[in-house]
């Protein structure tokens, strides 16, 4: 359940992720809702997630929710599937003072749909060891519509691929064939991108998979804006109407070597001279 926001509206977007994966989610946000202040933060010291205990996956995003809210965040998005799929109702509990969205709903809320609309209830699930092991996508899925057939598979090299560069290359290719091969033959009727990563190397995939695509953190933005706007129908329309320019802040654990080129390159503008770093374990 995600938590009621106060009436004050006013404020940022927080997002975070273990890396680059959640400006997928970010560049969303952008497109749908331009009017919007949004600080990111990527914890690219520490990246990746998914080969990570539960206990320090759940320490991950306490400690990125309290840097987000030392930042005045109004409702923070949680771009990273593995936080979402481990720790995010632990951390609704332990801050309830801000609405806290993760990517599992409105992805599978989506792959529902397709399956339902197209008459094929296969559904595919793609993400990192601990995303899958967790079974949070499947679980949510079957809880909707339990005729659905999910079918998952952990794909532990996009993650590091996709940080150090290997956007739309050979290597990616041939790691995505090698992966999906067999979730192919299953004529999926769609495929959740249940890592923010992945979105970075669609092209890749979507030629190894040929199937409907589901970005979870694009979802996950459309999500946030619904309960944005929500949130405004309740208050007066000046108090609605304020909006702060969408100015966009980044913050990283680690001064990576290719993360404001990537960056940049899949948001569209330049951000190099927009990037801090942090110590995370302060918080």
């Amino acid at each position: 359940m995600i938590n009621d926001m106060s009436n004050d509206i006013g404020g940022i977007i927080g997002v975070f992720d273990s890396g680059l994966g959640g400006l997928c989610a970010v560049r969303e946000i952008l497109k749908i809702m331009p009017g919007e202040d949004i600080i990111y933060f990527g914890d690219t010291e520490r990246v990746p997630y998914g080969n990570k205990s539960y206990e320090n996956i759940r320490k991950y995003g306490r400690q990125s929710v309290n840097f987000l809210l030392s930042k005045n965040v109004k409702i923070i998005l949680v771009a990273c599937g593995t936080v979402s799929s481990v720790a995010l109702d632990g951390l609704r509990e332990q801050f309830p003072q801000v609405p806290i969205i993760g990517i599992i709903e409105g992805a599978c809320d989506k792959a529902v749909q397709i399956a339902q609309s197209s008459q094929n209830k296969r559904v595919g699930i793609i993400g990192t060891q601990a995303t899958i092991s967790k079974g949070s996508f499947t679980d949510y899925i079957r809880a909707i519509d339990p005729s659905c057939e999910v079918y998952s598979k952990s794909c532990p090299l996009f993650v590091p691929l996709v940080e150090n560069g290997h956007i739309d290359d050979d290597i990616t290719k041939m790691a995505a064939e090698s992966y999906l091969s067999e979730l192919r033959e299953l004529d999926l009727s769609s495929l959740i991108l249940g890592c923010t990563h992945y979105p970075m190397i669609a092209a890749a995939i979507g030629e190894a998979i040929q199937t409907n695509l589901i970005d979870a953190g694009a979802e996950a933005a459309h999500m946030l804006k619904k309960v944005l706007s929500s949130a405004e129908s309740g208050t007066s329309s000046k108090t609605a109407k304020r909006k702060s320019g969408g100015k966009l802040e980044i913050f990283i654990s680690d001064e990576g070597m290719n993360f404001s080129e990537i960056a940049s390159g899949f948001l569209g503008f330049d951000i190099k001279s927009g990037i801090s770093k942090i110590d995370i374990e302060n918080y």
